[in-house]
């Protein structure tokens, strides 16, 4: 258990990873480093399994307040979430096999074409307008959520992004009900993470209770300022976010190839 001041500082880390996880996803770029810096002598499996407490509990009262207040599409949604939390616990098994810095040029790549695409079509996400139905509306959210959660379970970083992106290109979601959407998946992406962390006993059950408190708190101010404000604001986080992420990859690429 860190001291008073560690405990002030990851409480912080966690509250505004909440508030920027209940709006576009992206928490763990702040939550994950603190961790890492504070508790340097801990395994990497502890913490990330504290990461992941704090965070399921953060995007649970999101996706609970989104509910509320904004219709959800949960014929697309469900079935993305179900999907999502098979393939999240497949891709933390095939962490042992698979060689996962591979994945970095690529999603740095995604991420380019998600933020060009999004900053060049203006009116991208500010209608919700959904496009499928039926069976092709299944598959298709089956798919995603098959193919996102098994990059969460395996890789991570951008999950959530990743996420409303899909929603507003696949489906016609405007960026509230793609991030409302989000938030479910990503609650069933968390979950099967912690199936695997929590038995195996990596966490820090202390630590991760202040982070909780401070992550749900996080995410009380972002859900409230993404309704309040509607898909505009969403859309413009999701922007900063995404180039935030960019810049990550591109300097964790970059080390990786030079050193």
């Amino acid at each position: 258990m860190p001291d008073l001041s560690l405990l002030f500082v990851l409480a912080a880390a966690a509250f505004v990873a909440g508030l920027i996880d209940s709006v576009v996803g992206g928490g763990g770029l702040i939550q994950i480093p603190a961790l890492f810096t504070a508790l340097p002598g801990e395994s990497p499996a502890t913490l990330f399994g504290t990461n992941k407490t704090a965070s399921v509990f953060g995007t649970a009262n999101a996706a609970w307040r989104y509910a509320r207040s904004v219709r959800i599409p949960w014929r697309t949604t469900l079935p993305a979430a179900l999907a999502a939390f098979a393939c999240s616990y497949l891709g933390a098994l095939a962490v042992a096999w698979l060689p996962r810095e591979a994945l970095r040029p690529l999603i740095l790549v995604l991420l380019i074409g998600a933020a060009i695409h999004t900053f060049r079509q203006k009116h991208f996400g500010s209608e919700h307008r959904p496009q499928h139905a039926g069976q092709r509306e299944l598959v298709l959210a089956l798919l995603l959520g098959g193919v996102i959660g098994f990059y969460d379970g395996f890789f991570g970083p951008g999950t959530g992004s990743f996420l409303i992106f899909l929603f507003v290109r696949v489906f016609g979601f405007d960026f509230l009900h793609a991030s409302a959407a989000a938030k479910i998946v990503n609650v069933a992406t968390n979950l099967a993470a912690l199936a695997y962390f929590v038995p195996n006993g990596y966490l820090l059950p202390q630590l991760a209770l202040w982070m909780v408190v401070a992550n749900v708190a996080g995410s009380q101010l972002g859900t409230r300022l993404a309704l309040k404000n509607g898909s505009a604001f969403v859309r413009r986080v999701f922007l900063f976010v995404v180039s935030v992420l960019i810049v990550k990859f591109a300097l964790d690429t970059w080390q990786n190839t030079v050193f």
